[in-house]
């Protein structure tokens, strides 16, 4: 396995701590004021900027350095958090199908599926604008 790979699986261990921490809280603070789906509505957005924090301070140590790896980095933590959220909410909560696929349907007003693409595009996003990328040959340079 790629270094760049490894070093990924481990900022997402601290972006999931974060996120767990963040859906604790969300729950505990938000929901009894605006109800449960509004609270995860927000909780998306929020749940975005820790992700970009998250990929801003680490993205120089994961060393991914070509726009194919900062793409990889970026599906490996969307295949890693499907799987987190379904096997916490199936297995550990034991949420019904139903309520798992309403976080992804923008028509029932689930904004996860957004959110996910914009985890996939965070490490791109913060090699942007960290600054980070180097050229690789063969490979695609990313802009400064």
């Amino acid at each position: 396995m790629a270094m760049f790979l490894l070093r990924a699986i481990l900022v997402w261990l601290v972006m999931i701590a974060a996120e767990t921490v963040h859906g604790i809280l969300r729950g505990v603070l938000l929901v009894p004021l605006v109800g449960d789906l509004p609270a995860r509505q927000i909780g998306v957005l929020v749940g975005s900027f820790l992700i970009f924090g998250v990929a801003c301070l680490f993205i120089r140590w994961i060393a991914a350095r070509t726009m194919l790896q900062l793409l990889a980095v970026g599906l490996l933590w969307v295949v890693l958090t499907v799987l987190f959220e379904i096997g916490l909410e199936r297995l550990v909560l034991g949420l019904p199908w139903e309520r798992i696929t309403e976080d992804y349907d923008v028509t029932r007003g689930g904004f996860l599926g957004p959110g996910l693409l914009f985890m996939a595009a965070a490490p791109w996003l913060a090699a942007w604008l960290r600054g980070s990328c180097l050229p690789s040959a063969n490979q695609q340079r990313v802009p400064r």
